[in-house]
């Protein structure tokens, strides 16, 4: 079966999700990731590689960090960033998606950023783009719907990678809102490809994807179970503004039951790693003597970020 995010030589034109990649693009991005943190622990932090390329951000959805740390990471390729404003943007006026894509490639844009609440979105683009037979305009998924958040699931693995160095061993917990989390999604894909020992599915019943063991994992509701000889936690943000009513009783009853404190931390392997996509929620779905202590490593996430969203770009574009 095509994978619409390689071209015929197997190489990245679009990076829509972790499904479906193989390892060894994955394992590549991952290794040019690492030759980008030397970069960005430079005094210049420039590199010319997308010098006179145009990237253009398109969120349809609110982000700070992930809309940030794309927008530092292609300045550092040295590429032209455009940031669209789409909540003022003709979109707003009545304007389709791919109109708007259309008029944007007519100013020769070279990569289009997108994150929107509609699930499938990016790759509705890279579709369109590959009827308009324009394979030198390239779609990164910075977040589409509850899909999928590959540059997430992606820099997530480089954490692990870089804290844990093999894969093979270990056993991954993933803990809280999976229902709602295209984190949650990509780092399963990406957990699995890389082959883990055990990725965990850990939360409430009613926050659980149905058929989610088909994808690979082992569920657990009890807390307490699921973290026990974990080496890696990776807590999830409850999704309330894609909730609809009755999940969950109460912020205060998850914590309760789902919360992330010191005392739950202890089930784990001492030398687990506490990791957080963010925004997080402190005292809901975990402690701030944890996400401060000396097992998280929920900011150098954000800083590795920036790195393997450069390996992202450049990867693309370069092909």
């Amino acid at each position: 079966m095509h994978n619409p995010q390689l071209n015929a030589n197997g190489e990245l034109t679009h990076l829509l999700s972790i499904e479906g990649l193989p390892r060894e693009v994955i394992v590549h991005i991952l290794d040019t990731a690492s030759s980008f943190l030397k970069v960005s622990a430079r005094e210049v932090k420039k590199v010319p590689l997308l010098r006179g390329k145009s990237v253009f951000n398109l969120f349809f959805e609110n982000s700070t960090r992930t809309r940030t740390t794309f927008e530092i990471a292609a300045k550092r390729l040295s590429a032209d960033v455009i940031n669209l404003d789409v909540t003022r943007s003709s979109t707003a006026k009545g304007e389709t998606l791919l109109d708007t894509v259309d008029n944007l490639v007519a100013m020769h844009a070279d990569m289009f950023v997108v994150r929107h609440a509609a699930s499938g979105a990016p790759h509705l683009i890279a579709d369109h783009l590959r009827r308009l037979q324009r394979s030198d305009v390239h779609v990164v998924n910075a977040g589409d719907g509850r899909h999928a958040h590959p540059t997430q699931g992606l820099l997530d693995m480089y954490t692990i990678r870089h804290y844990k160095r093999d894969f093979s061993q270990l056993v991954v917990a993933i803990v809280g809102d999976i229902l709602h989390s295209r984190v949650a999604r990509s780092d399963i894909h990406a957990l699995t490809t890389l082959g883990v020992a055990e990725v965990r599915a850990v939360g409430p019943q009613t926050l659980l994807p149905a058929c989610v063991e088909s994808m690979g994992v082992r569920v657990f509701n009890d807390l307490r179970l699921g973290l026990r000889d974990c080496d890696v936690v990776i807590m999830l943000r409850l999704q309330n503004e894609r909730m609809s009513g009755t999940l969950l009783p109460s912020a205060r009853e998850y914590f309760r039951c789902y919360g992330l404190t010191p005392a739950m931390l202890e089930l784990a392997k001492p030398e687990a790693i506490v990791m957080h996509p963010g925004p997080m929620n402190r005292g809901v779905e975990i402690d701030s003597d944890v996400a401060d202590g000396p097992q998280a490593v929920i900011l150098p996430q954000v800083t590795y970020g920036i790195a393997v969203r450069m390996a992202v770009m450049s990867i693309i574009a370069g092909n």
